[in-house]
């Protein structure tokens, strides 16, 4: 018990919601983070259970039907991650849980500590915008956003027509390093041909007829943040090996220009088009 009180002292400065369990989902510290995050008092958290005061349940999260960090944590011994929705005191709002065992000298598992990354760009109740669920298949989306997006690789994401992609790589850049720079959208259905490396890449005056004057394309625009490549399927042919050129490094050049430019975004594409298949064929 004595490592465990020394974790609760560490803990209550650090910026993220930290609370310390024992072997048996009971609470013995929460941080000032937390205390603020759910709006109670320490008198409030201590000696009751994780999962009463943070999903009002009398019992623990695998015997309500969700996975529980701190049940596959006991099993496993080793540092576990989930996504769940918690009571606050501004309703539902996800939160990404890590969970880390923690030891005795003897290398014994004796308690657990919890840490809470709340998850801004989704909501498991309606609001005005944004990605809204709360089923198992979009918790499990939203924990690889949440895994993904501190990432600066790129990313492809997949669905029908319809189905939100870009909101989802909106969630992606919201929550990434670059949420504070441009997000740009780009619609590779939307463009014919003979413009589309004009408006990805930018061109120089004179560089076609009409080219009265030089053009920032939009993966200059982007600088800083993310590009969002909509439709990559449809992407023209000529352009994919050009588009290629910036996803490996990072370089393009401007319609018309010879000067190698350098492009310091995040590319997030997406497609109804079964890529793969296309491929093979």
């Amino acid at each position: 018990m004595s490592e465990l009180i020394e974790l609760v002292s560490y803990l209550e400065g650090q910026p993220e919601p930290h609370i310390v369990c024992d072997l048996h989902y009971r609470i013995v510290g929460a941080n000032r983070a937390y205390r603020q995050r759910y709006g109670l008092g320490l008198g409030e958290i201590v000696g009751r259970t994780c999962h009463a005061v943070s999903h009002r349940s009398p019992v623990p999260c695998d015997q309500a039907g969700e996975a529980c960090p701190l049940a596959s944590a006991r099993l496993s011994g080793q540092r576990e991650r989930v996504l769940h929705v918690h009571h606050t005191p501004r309703g539902e709002e996800y939160v990404e849980i890590v969970l880390t065992p923690i030891h005795d000298r003897q290398g014994v598992v004796v308690g657990f500590v919890e840490r809470m990354d709340g998850l801004e760009t989704a909501t498991p109740t309606a609001h005005a915008q944004g990605l809204v669920g709360r089923s198992a298949r979009f918790r499990e989306m939203m924990a690889l956003v949440s895994r993904v997006a501190p990432s600066p690789a790129a990313v492809l994401l997949w669905g029908e027509s319809g189905t939100g992609k870009e909101l989802v790589a909106q969630a992606l850049h919201a929550a990434s390093p670059r949420a504070a720079a441009p997000f740009v959208p780009v619609d590779c259905s939307g463009l014919p041909e003979t413009l589309f490396e004009s408006e990805l890449f930018g061109h120089e005056k004179g560089a076609f007829t009409g080219a009265a004057a030089a053009k920032a394309g939009l993966a200059e625009i982007a600088s800083g943040g993310t590009l969002f490549i909509d439709e990559l399927g449809d992407i023209p042919m000529a352009v994919q090996v050009k588009l290629l050129r910036l996803l490996e490094t990072g370089t393009y050049r401007r319609v018309g220009s010879t000067e190698q430019r350098r492009a310091d975004l995040r590319i997030i594409s997406a497609t109804h088009r079964d890529l793969r298949q296309r491929i093979a064929d």
